[in-house]
């Protein structure tokens, strides 16, 4: 098996079985490849290990359906999820969301922070990698349905430096942000991360001035800190106003102008 059509499979395979105990080994199995092959691979395509790229995928599921259904309870999705216990749930839980299971049923409101990863895409027999492999596909009907609305697309400034503090300071600048887009944007409007430090929000307004407010609301925070083992780390973020140009963009394409129009945006600074 190819590489490339390892890392297609793998990923696929990881997410339908979410539910199961997998292991890498498993994982590995199944690709008839070895362990250390596949790691190698996922760590060099993906930046992540296969087990850290499992949890967070697992603690997305989890967190969509807190929000979705009120009656779930937190142990039975630790179970689902296969953790032994609800402290342990809890403990992984905390670890991506920066707070427990419970707090966050509360914030009624989820968004792709860990999307799916997505292998190349296939044209003919060449594959074509882009810039950010992550599936924003369950999107696009979404996307159809709103062709004439405007777009919020949002970037970190300077992501590698807090990165170079921690890793895990690195992620909790990405969720601050996150959080950031969701306090700025509406009831109906839906953010959701399409890259590594890159996000947009898709308003359900034509309006521009209306997506202008929140590109707006969202920099005006620029320079508030978020704190990581004590120490405050200030975020600024870029934010543009955006509109796809065709009303009938294929999913690959309308993801390419979302990053082109991030690109464009901090060009015309």
């Amino acid at each position: 098996m190819k590489n490339i059509e390892l890392l297609i499979f793998s990923l696929e395979y990881i997410e339908t079985h979410l539910q199961d105990d997998i292991k890498t080994t498993d994982i590995a199995n199944a690709c008839f490849c070895s362990k250390s092959t596949l790691e190698k691979l996922f760590q060099c395509v993906n930046s992540i290990s296969v087990r850290e790229y499992i949890i967070r995928r697992r603690m997305m599921h989890a967190a969509r359906e807190l929000t979705l259904f009120c009656d779930v309870s937190i142990l039975s999705l630790a179970v689902k999820y296969g953790y032994s216990s609800h402290e342990a749930f809890a403990r992984a839980f905390k670890n991506i969301w920066n707070c427990n299971p419970s707090e966050f049923r509360n914030k009624k409101r989820f968004s792709e922070l860990y999307p799916k990863l997505r292998g190349p895409i296939s044209e003919g027999e060449e594959y074509i990698m882009q810039r950010k492999n992550v599936d924003i596909s369950q999107l696009y009907d979404l996307f159809i349905e709103r062709k004439d609305c405007y777009f919020v697309c949002a970037d970190i400034n300077g992501l590698i430096p807090i990165n170079n503090i921690s890793m895990k300071a690195g992620d909790l600048a990405i969720l601050e942000a996150l959080n950031r887009l969701n306090r700025a944007a509406g009831e109906e409007d839906i953010a959701f991360r399409i890259g590594g430090d890159e996000f947009c929000i898709l308003t359900g307004s034509t309006s521009e001035e209306y997506a202008q407010k929140i590109a707006d609301e969202i920099k005006s925070h620029n320079g508030e800190t978020f704190e990581f083992e004590g120490q405050k780390i200030p975020l600024t973020l870029y934010a543009f106003v955006a509109k796809c140009g065709k009303s009938n963009l294929k999913y690959n394409e309308l993801f390419t102008e979302l990053h082109l129009a991030i690109k464009e945006g901090k060009e015309n600074l």
